[in-house]
């Protein structure tokens, strides 16, 4: 689906990815973030798309409101599983969104 931002600015973190083999553990920490990030203050929705490379964007209202989405315990976990046994590698970018449309 596509996130129902709400007018500009706010921010999007658009996170890149090449996967490893490694299933085990995989979609129950995806799914589990998932939900986590929505409950988190600040969030505005997310957009996720996976083929051999994967790009997940999420919508936040603030610089703060990411970067305490990046401290929270149980995602700090699921970012070191994330090197340690599911990514080949990763590049996260944060920007501001000044100009929406849409169709």
């Amino acid at each position: 689906m596509i996130a129902q931002t709400p007018r500009t600015p706010y921010y999007a973190v658009i996170f890149t990815s090449l996967r490893t083999h490694t299933e085990e553990g995989y979609s129950s920490m995806a799914d589990e973030m998932n939900l986590l990030a929505q409950q988190q203050p600040g969030f505005l929705g997310v957009e996720s798309a996976r083929e051999e490379l994967g790009i997940t964007v999420s919508y936040w209202q603030s610089l703060e409101d990411i970067r305490n989405w990046k401290a929270n315990a149980r995602h700090l976990f699921a970012q070191q599983q994330g090197r340690e046994k599911w990514y080949e590698s990763y590049k996260t970018r944060i920007c501001l969104v000044e100009r929406d449309y849409e169709f």
